[in-house]
């Protein structure tokens, strides 16, 4: 009896996959997975090719510890964003992957990692000094602009000046575009990628990126020259890096990771906070609970205190389950035949670990789709069960300092102001660009200065 080759999966044709796939991403998964099961074939994207969808945690801890020659990430895997660069850490495979991964680690973890975190509370008290007391506002932007700022200051290490203006310029204009729908379309169809003079979206987008690589690259030379600098920002730390056998990353390696944290980690942490501060406000029973612990730490507490409080751990934790910001790890692509749920996959395959439908599986999390902090507080998920950044020689390398800055924010916001929902009608998840980001950006209101700041509301509205 012949291994079947492929899991079943819709019969529909590849363009009308696609299209339901952009369009209403969670309900076409979750049908599937109710008629199909933990593993599914869907032919999406470009090139239609067969991409396998597994959420059941076994499968997924084989897809994380198969030998990278069998079964790996990288450019092979579809993983080509024009905006990255060849030598993205996600774009790379095998040593040249392995040999980025121990430049990168240093800099984004410990006592390297919380040196950031009096530049993150800066920040955050900065942007939201301009909130209006009683006036409904979304509170997206104003987390977009915190992550922005710490990756412009704490990873690329800029100062207010005019390339720091111009950059940042340059950079929400590329990584937040007017049309979102064509831009992802454009990344999604290479043959949409067709420079058709200045006017024209493609066009568009070329003529930024090298605005920006000018930029970083002057950057880069500027640091190059003054060797002698104490600085400690990432990009600082990553150019005195070295591998091995003594080498430096080049120049176009520094700008491609450089461009990969600022792709991977702004709009990523920005979402995840957006949606922390509707559940916490959403759910008052939790948002009491994490005051009295953010409350017992005293006035700016310091930042490896806020980062091991286990209530803002569970509550952190809880929002990248419920809707994790990246709905799919990262695509493998199978090198070699692989066997897996009594399927024999092809080379050329593609396995895909769904992240969204594994954190719903109602086996690992009763009532997964309520917010419950606690169910972090009672057990702990194994990697494979619990996978918010992926997975395996996958997993994000930011991680760390996402889910640091993350905590950092949430803490400074909560135990500055007052503030609930301006509406309280449940909010539902949609896809934006490749998350799933929170409808209208969670409308809120703040209502005072909370009783622990020492501020002054009348200094509070004055800076804004």
């Amino acid at each position: 009896m012949s291994v079947p080759k492929l899991p079943d999966g819709p019969q529909t044709p590849s363009l009308i996959q696609t299209l339901q796939w952009m369009l209403r991403p969670i309900e076409y998964m979750e049908a599937c997975s109710k008629r199909y099961g933990d593993i599914f074939t869907l032919r999406i994207g470009p090139v239609f090719k067969p991409q396998v969808f597994v959420s059941n945690p076994q499968a997924i801890g084989q897809i994380f510890t198969t030998d990278p020659k069998q079964l790996d990430s990288g450019e092979a895997a579809g993983i080509k964003l024009p905006i990255l660069g060849q030598q993205s850490l996600l774009a790379l495979e095998g040593k040249p992957h392995q040999r980025q991964r121990k430049l990168l680690t240093p800099p984004l973890h410990g006592e390297r990692m919380l040196a950031y975190g009096e530049l993150i509370r800066d920040i955050t008290k900065q942007v939201t000094d301009k909130w209006q007391v009683g006036e409904p506002f979304s509170v997206l932007p104003s987390m977009q602009a915190i992550s922005f700022e710490v990756i412009l200051k704490a990873v690329f290490g800029l100062d207010q000046g005019p390339r720091y203006e111009k950059l940042k310029e340059l950079l929400i204009a590329q990584l937040n575009p007017k049309r979102p729908i064509v831009a992802a379309l454009m990344f999604l169809f290479p043959a949409l990628q067709r420079d058709l003079g200045s006017w024209s979206p493609w066009g568009i987008f070329l003529r930024r990126k090298q605005q920006v690589d000018e930029l970083i690259y002057a950057e880069i030379r500027e640091r190059k020259e003054q060797p002698g600098s104490s600085r400690n920002d990432i990009l600082s730390l990553m150019m005195s890096a070295r591998d091995e056998v003594g080498e430096p990353m080049t120049d176009e390696e520094l700008r491609d990771e450089l461009i990969t944290m600022l792709v991977a980690g702004h709009e990523t942490t920005a979402t995840a906070l957006a949606w922390a501060l509707y559940w916490i406000h959403h759910r008052p029973e939790v948002r009491e609970k994490l005051l009295q612990e953010l409350d017992s730490l005293g006035e700016n507490p310091d930042p490896n205190i806020i980062l091991r409080s286990p209530y803002l751990n569970a509550v952190c934790s809880e929002t990248l389950l419920l809707y994790p910001v990246a709905m799919l790890a990262l695509n493998r692509v199978v090198k070699s035949p692989l066997g897996m749920m009594g399927y024999q996959l092809d080379p050329g395959t593609l396995v895909v670990p769904c992240i969204y439908l594994t954190h719903h599986r109602e086996d690992l999390y009763p009532q997964a789709k309520q917010f419950k902090p606690e169910r972090f507080l009672e057990r702990q998920f194994s990697p494979y069960e619990y996978l918010p950044f992926g997975g395996g020689n996958r997993r994000c390398i930011g991680m760390a300092f996402a889910l640091f800055e993350m905590k950092m924010v949430l803490a400074t916001v909560l135990s500055t102001w007052r503030m609930e929902l301006a509406d309280t009608k449940p909010l539902k998840p949609v896809r934006k660009g490749a998350l799933l980001g929170p409808q209208q950006g969670v409308q809120m209101v703040v209502r005072g200065i909370h009783p622990q700041n020492q501020r002054t509301l009348e200094t509070s509205s004055s800076s804004a």
